[in-house]
């Protein structure tokens, strides 16, 4: 298979450690439009997105429906898990400055249902992201791994769905850092051991999170889950089409955003002992 963005040397690297950085998506200029615009969004929801408008924004937003499509970032990805690429969700992580907000060591995969462990995140990076400001840490080589048990905690300065973290004992002085520039992305494996410290810095802590899937991916739940092809063809069918947004918050990507969420909810946190409830998302005027 031909290479369009990686070499062949940091693809056997991706496979052997279950994460690549940093790569390059967008000049320093084009990545402070894209936080500008962020935080316009932000501005409209009181100061911070909503954790339901958070949930699959490409979905809602027209200028992250592009994001998820950026050709640099599907460049690597392809050359990772193949041609033929679904985007199953996305999502900001956003550490305030001097904020005690992190993320627990935990896989991705414990709680998504989703058929095999191809799966790639593309973490993108909106603010420097760096160590003291709780950038992503990760465990090199734990993708080899199966699924690991996890514990939910839902702890309220944790970042993640249901708080959860792996129920082994993890090492930090043995996790690497994945230092990004704004413009800059990491991948990582879907079960690669991974987590981030409160922010220390001046600065937010502003990452996009991406989750690329290859099209034969299945749903393991038997509820109908959806996906939005970004490249190639999907000759499976096992997701629901999602439609791109024709405007902000527009009512039409509103109804579709509503109903997805109420689906995913039921997967994600599927034998929770707490019950999740989204607030209501409205159109704007």
């Amino acid at each position: 298979m031909a290479l369009h963005h990686l070499s062949p040397d940091q693809v056997a690297s991706y496979h052997r450690n279950g994460y690549l950085s940093p790569l390059h998506a967008m000049a320093p200029a084009q990545a402070q439009t894209n936080l500008a615009r962020y935080q316009a969004l932000c501005a409209q929801e009181g100061g911070v997105l909503t954790k339901r408008s958070n949930n699959k924004p490409h979905l809602l937003v027209p200028w992250l429906a592009e994001l998820v499509r950026h050709p640099a970032i599907l460049d690597a990805v392809e050359d990772v898990i193949g041609p033929n690429l679904l985007c199953w969700a996305s999502g900001f992580f956003h550490k305030p400055a001097n904020s005690s907000d992190f993320v627990s060591w935990h896989q991705d995969s414990t709680y998504w249902g989703l058929s095999k462990p191809e799966v790639v995140t593309a973490w993108v990076a909106f603010t420097a992201s760096l160590p003291v400001s709780g950038c992503m840490r990760v465990m090199a080589g734990t993708q080899t791994q199966d699924q690991l048990a996890h514990r939910d905690t839902f702890s309220s300065s944790n970042m993640l769905s249901r708080g959860q973290e792996v129920a082994v004992n993890v090492d930090p002085s043995k996790a690497i850092d994945i230092v990004l520039q704004p413009g800059e992305f990491s991948l990582h494996h879907i079960r690669i051991v991974h987590g981030s410290e409160p922010n220390c810095a001046d600065w937010p802590r502003i990452g996009f999170a991406i989750r690329y899937i290859p099209t034969d991916m299945r749903q393991l739940s038997a509820i109908r889950d959806s996906a939005t092809l970004v490249r190639g063809r999907d000759d499976f069918g096992h997701f629901d089409p999602e439609p791109a947004p024709q405007s902000d918050f527009h009512p039409d990507a509103v109804a579709f955003h509503s109903s997805m969420i109420e689906r995913t909810t039921q997967i994600l946190f599927a034998g929770a002992s707490k019950k999740h409830e989204y607030e209501p998302l409205r159109s704007p005027p």
